[in-house]
């Protein structure tokens, strides 16, 4: 992601989320809890260029997302945007599929990890947005559900029939995407699906303390290591194999490599710069 933004200026106010950072740990907080944080169209805008602008300004080296209330993201707004999308031609309409599959890619290609904190409900968009992300810490109680066969549309939305099948396995995948039933956090967790099962009420605060664990880690080892496993799962081995090799070549040029060798003949924690 270019630093380089020309004329335009960073956002002071997001209308559809709530932001707050902490010492290169940002978190953003689904903010509709009367509505179980359902996405609108304002709120998946927001989205896209929040990750954008912080992608630019790299001060940002771990993202929480959550949701605030009793879930993580009901998905899209059954009056705001299902409703809508009937009156809208072809046009519109792959102009607004197309605005949330950005959401997806903005998550994925950001150059800081993204640990999801799951309570209560994922389910639509909310499950997609959850899968997208790096890490997935969820409470006991907590519970997935891919539901977009049951609205009579494709369950491959925002890229999940792309990310599930690479998460979970194509098994698995099949039956998310094609019955749409809620998976439970236990279930979850076994079939892959949620890295962390935190005990009932913590998963924000497990969250967390992953997002500082990975802020205060070598931040651009962390941001290739993401790049390459996003675009290394469908490369053969060989064009893999010499994406490992040129990046190494680089990070081995970087500070951080240098402070840890520093820091081990010095016996001392490394000190990383990001550089």
């Amino acid at each position: 992601m270019s630093p380089f933004t020309g004329s335009a200026q960073p956002t002071e106010k997001w209308h559809h989320l709530r932001l707050t950072r902490d010492d290169g740990v940002a978190a953003v907080t689904l903010a509709r809890p009367e509505k179980l944080n359902a996405l609108t169209f304002g709120a998946y805008a927001d989205l896209r260029d929040l990750l954008a602008e912080l992608s630019r300004e790299r001060s940002v080296r771990a993202l929480v997302l959550g949701g605030e209330g009793r879930g993580f993201c009901s998905g899209g707004d059954v009056d705001e945007i299902i409703g809508a999308t009937l009156s809208m031609d072809t046009a519109e309409l792959l102009d607004f599929n197309r605005m949330t599959g950005q959401v997806v890619r903005a998550i994925r290609e950001c150059p800081f990890p993204v640990v999801a904190a799951v309570h209560g409900v994922a389910a639509g968009a909310g499950a997609v947005l959850a899968l997208a992300a790096d890490f997935r810490v969820a409470d006991p109680s907590a519970r997935f559900a891919f539901l977009f066969t049951r609205v009579g549309l494709s369950g491959g939305d925002m890229g999940a029939a792309y990310l599930l099948p690479r998460t979970v396995g194509l098994g698995h995948a099949t039956r998310l995407l094609m019955l749409g039933e809620p998976v439970r956090a236990p279930e979850a967790e076994r079939i892959g699906l949620v890295s962390e099962l935190a005990d009932e009420g913590q998963a924000p605060a497990r969250a967390a303390a992953l997002a500082r664990r990975l802020a205060d880690g070598p931040s651009l080892a962390l941001a290739q290591t993401k790049a390459l496993l996003t675009a290394e799962l469908d490369m053969p081995l060989a064009a893999a194999v010499e994406m490992d090799a040129a990046t190494q070549a680089l990070l081995m040029n970087g500070r951080d490599y240098a402070e840890f060798h520093a820091a081990f003949a010095e016996k001392r924690p490394p000190r990383w710069e990001g550089r």
